[in-house]
């Protein structure tokens, strides 16, 4: 039966979480140089509306309807929203029109892609990069969505928790940006030349959007408006504060000065890191995990990284790839049935099982995303090009991909 206040309730969060990509936009536009500023928010922009789109032709039918080829794919019988109406659907929610949760679990696919463009920042062409999301969102995000989230998915009958998103969004997303920053190549004058954040402030706007959107994004997946989301919308604040104030006091203690930056990265990463476990962990749990997303997403952004040499530009891998593994394994670790029934307990409560189960899936869909991204790139490179010219990347995204500025100094 409908229920008013869930329905409410998740329809509200579907908001906030797109309201998540606009934020990612000025998250990511204020960290790029300030010529490739508007190609960067057009690109979270253009995204919205391909992944929009695709999800209701035929997105949500491949990763939440009836199962189809032994759990690892959803059938099409729901494509253009077939039989997906006012009336809930048991499997995922007796309280809400299955249309609520189309639209909600839309804004997850939006997002999820978008996230990867911090790795190519200020390099890609605008046209490869269209193509590029729409056949990774449908070969890479609509598969792993089915495999953890869908009924009948493999991966949720053998028992991985992912409450929110960190394998189906973060993992997914984190390990494909590392494979993308690898194949597009640096950007140009990359081990000469410094490239500074253009505007901190719109990154903190940004961030500020993006932490909002998060609770829609954590406590919204309870699917009603309960004590399961209360406790995800505490666990994800919780996470968020510890892993930023432990980011600023690493900063503080190793580079003598606590940045701004590194005060919004390390809230990201805590955002990231307790995505998955939000509605299976309790706050004290939660607040270790935001230690844990601190120092390890830290080490990674600022240590791992200039010493592997790769050119993650906005550290979409740092953050969201590393984030999201940390996070799926700290739930085999921290996970609580008092907290959650339709979970687990994890290793720290006595089951080491489940600790076995999330690192399983973790490795299955890191390697899945990994392999399909180079595949999808290499395709999409043969036949559009993924890289713009060195020309047109010394003068910039805005003035070549869209023939505008942002501002009238280009550097």
């Amino acid at each position: 039966m409908i229920n008013s206040g869930d329905t409410a309730f998740v329809l509200i969060a579907a908001a906030m979480v797109l309201l998540m990509t606009p934020g990612l936009a000025f998250f990511y536009g204020g960290m790029v140089r300030r010529k490739n500023v508007l190609s960067t928010l057009m690109q979270c922009f253009i995204i919205i509306c391909i992944v929009g789109l695709q999800w209701e032709l035929f997105g949500y039918s491949i990763a939440f309807g009836p199962d189809a080829w032994g759990g690892f794919f959803g059938t099409l019988n729901w494509a253009g929203l077939q039989s997906v109406g006012t009336a809930p659907n048991p499997d995922y929610s007796n309280t809400i029109p299955q249309l609520a949760f189309m639209i909600f679990q839309a804004m997850f696919a939006i997002i999820t892609p978008a996230l990867i463009i911090g790795s190519f920042a200020e390099r890609i062409k605008f046209s490869g990069m269209i193509i590029f999301t729409l056949i990774w969102t449908t070969f890479v995000y609509d598969p792993i969505a089915h495999w953890v989230w869908g009924m009948g998915g493999w991966l949720r009958a053998m028992g991985g928790l992912d409450f929110a998103g960190g394998i189906v969004v973060h993992i997914s997303s984190g390990f494909s940006a590392l494979v993308m920053a690898i194949l597009i190549g640096k950007r140009n004058g990359y081990e000469r030349v410094a490239f500074s954040p253009h505007n901190l402030s719109l990154t903190v706007l940004g961030s500020g959007l993006l932490w909002f959107g998060w609770f829609g994004f954590n406590a919204g997946s309870a699917l009603a408006a309960n004590g399961l989301a209360a406790n995800a919308f505490v666990t994800t604040n919780t996470a968020a504060v510890s892993a930023g104030l432990t980011w600023i006091i690493i900063d503080w203690l190793f580079n003598n000065s606590p940045t701004v930056l590194g005060a919004m990265t390390g809230a990201v990463a805590g955002l990231a890191t307790v995505t998955p476990a939000c509605g299976f962990v309790s706050p004290m749990s939660s607040l270790i995990i935001g230690v844990m997303a601190g120092i390890i997403c830290y080490l990674f952004v600022m240590k791992i990284k200039p010493k592997a040499g790769y050119d993650d530009s906005l550290d979409a891998f740092g953050v969201h790839g590393i984030g999201g593994l940390t996070g799926v394994l700290a739930t085999g670790l921290f996970a609580q049935v008092s907290i959650n029934e339709a979970g687990a307990n994890g290793l720290f409560f006595g089951n080491a099982r489940l600790f076995l189960i999330q690192g399983f899936c973790a490795v299955i869909c890191i390697f899945y995303s990994i392999l399909m991204t180079f595949v999808i790139y290499k395709i999409v490179d043969r036949f559009v090009g993924m890289r713009v010219s060195r020309n047109d990347e010394i003068i910039g995204l805005d003035l070549t991909q869209h023939k505008e500025q942002s501002y009238t100094i280009i550097d």
